[in-house]
């Protein structure tokens, strides 16, 4: 498989977190909805209200299966709007659904969702996550241990806080100035909380200096961690210059060192994805906005196999090929 394929032509569905869970991959992505909101840059056109579970057990040949909506703006107590990029995570026999969403004041938190299925249902709890903020949650999973990635600047509200406290009003770095870096945290033993406070993921330059703000490879929101071959593979979208790019560390606290890019822009304004291995392949899951004719908050997810070469670097795959 070297081309690219839609996953799930019947409707718009976006950032795809894809985890092997019983044998089978569980694609958990975003339900995207014409809801009649005005574009903007703080993103309120993406108004999603709940989500759907897919699984596969063959990426390049199977049927899809939707699983259905499994958890819904309206069964959340804390709830205000935008169910936007979400997560799942196993432990000790339940599912752990991680979704950032509006609360009632308009502010991005993180909520937890738990099943005991990993295509749901899953049931909320009755508040977010203690000290969390922004969006785009990733768990990344490792001798027993779970640690959330998550953040995303201008409708993401990352550049409202620094050391995980909230500004009096957002700031912005100037394009010489180091870039805002995602977030990582270890979960606390029961999934439900924190364990500690959040910390930065620096993603270094070649000579070891953090990324500026102006750099068309900065972090801007999707972050995604797998490992390979020993090393800790951090990718994430660059936002509004429209790429999907990596960095490599030794830990998963980081720091990274920044090596390239995986995916150059699709059709669509936002790029977002995740990387798994499954029956010996790695695959890059994404979307864009072909099938909407380019409507950037109608996207349609998709797969593509993923390689690497000799030395571990991941060959960059072209986003408008298969489309021109």
């Amino acid at each position: 498989m070297k081309k690219s394929k839609y996953l799930f032509p019947k409707d718009y569905m976006a950032d795809p977190s894809v985890h092997v869970f019983e044998g089978k991959i569980y694609i958990y992505p975003s339900h995207d909805r014409e809801s009649g909101i005005e574009e903007n840059d703080n993103g309120d056109h993406f108004d999603m209200n709940d989500y759907h579970v897919f699984s596969l057990d063959d990426v390049e040949n199977g049927e899809i299966t939707d699983h259905g909506v499994v958890l819904s703006v309206k069964d959340i107590p804390w709830s205000g709007r935008q169910l936007w990029d979400c997560d799942v995570a196993f432990k000790d026999g339940k599912y752990y659904m991680y979704f950032p969403l509006k609360d009632k004041n308009d502010i991005f938190r993180i909520g937890v969702a738990v099943s005991d299925r990993p295509y749901g249902p899953f049931v909320p709890e009755k508040h977010p996550m203690m000290g969390s903020y922004s969006i785009d949650p990733c768990i990344f999973e490792e001798n027993g241990k779970h640690y959330m990635y998550f953040g995303g600047i201008w409708g993401g509200q990352l550049q409202r806080y620094r050391n995980n406290k909230a500004l009096e009003c957002a700031v912005i770095p100037q394009d010489h100035e180091p870039a805002i870096p995602s977030k990582v945290v270890l979960l606390r033993e029961d999934m439900l909380e924190f364990a500690e406070e959040p910390k930065d993921i620096l993603i270094l330059d070649e000579n070891g200096n953090p990324l500026l703000h102006g750099d068309k490879h900065r972090f801007f929101e999707a972050s995604w961690m797998h490992k390979y071959n020993g090393k800790y593979y951090f990718s994430y979208s660059t936002g509004d210059t429209h790429l999907l790019c990596y960095a490599t560390g030794d830990n998963p606290y980081g720091p990274f060192t920044f090596q390239g890019e995986i995916l150059t822009p699709v059709v669509g304004w936002t790029t977002h994805h995740s990387i798994v291995e499954f029956k010996g392949k790695w695959y890059l899951f994404f979307h864009d906005s072909v099938p909407s004719g380019g409507r950037t908050w109608l996207r349609s997810m998709k797969v593509v196999e993923l390689e690497y070469d000799e030395k571990g670097n991941i060959k960059t795959i072209e986003g408008l090929e298969e489309n021109q």
